[in-house]
């Protein structure tokens, strides 16, 4: 999935080019962020609209070093970045970073005027780890600590029970583009979410944002 759904900014259009399809697998997955709203029950949509999502990163512990994703070993240039971007940032004792961001979980599409289903709290949440991953990171970094989590734009939790119904509805919506060699597939970044599927194989599939 596109991550400008848990940005400030986005770009509104995608376009991909196969230069070199793998040998098995490596489809990328679509899905149309209108139906997946209109998928969702209005009491769930309700929650979403009026709270947003908070996602959460924290740098340097499993995640990458701030210093790298930043570009940068100047910790103000990293505070005007999140200044700038609307991200709340705490420099740790470790010497790690961590930085908060809530976003609206649903947007108006500025040409269509739909709505659409537009956020990652499904794949940001811990819950989105497989099991025995989960349990790994939960006893190394306590919640807090996690490199990625994902709650309510208010602080609060999210429901897994909600989370696991959003994913399901994904994946009744979804559907797969088959890569040829020289095959381009332009995409409307708000109307569709995209994804890339396992692999093997060399794969090469250029990506442009515009």
């Amino acid at each position: 999935h596109n991550e400008s759904s848990y940005a400030s900014q986005w770009a509104m259009r995608a376009g991909f080019l196969c230069m070199l399809p793998s040998a098995t697998g490596g489809a990328t997955p679509l899905a149309d962020s209108r139906e997946v709203y209109k998928k969702i029950p209005a009491e769930i949509r309700q929650r979403f609209e009026e709270k947003g999502v908070l996602y959460v990163r924290n740098y340097g512990d499993i995640d990458l070093p701030w210093t790298e994703v930043f570009q940068t070993e100047d910790k103000s240039v990293v505070e005007s970045y999140c200044q700038l971007n609307q991200l709340t940032y705490e420099w740790k004792a470790n010497g790690g970073l961590r930085t908060g961001q809530v976003n609206p979980a649903v947007a108006l599409h500025p040409v269509t005027g739909e709505k659409v289903w537009f956020n990652q709290a499904h794949l940001f949440h811990v819950s989105s780890l497989r099991p025995e991953v989960r349990e790994s990171l939960l006893s190394v970094c306590g919640e807090d600590d996690l490199p990625r989590n994902a709650y309510y734009g208010d602080g609060s939790p999210l429901e897994e029970d909600v989370l696991q119904f959003i994913r399901e509805v994904y994946e009744s919506e979804k559907f797969h583009f088959e890569w040829q060699k020289n095959d381009l597939l332009l995409v409307d970044n708000m109307l569709f979410t995209h994804g890339r599927q396992p692999f093997s194989g060399d794969r090469k599939v250029l990506v442009g944002m515009a």
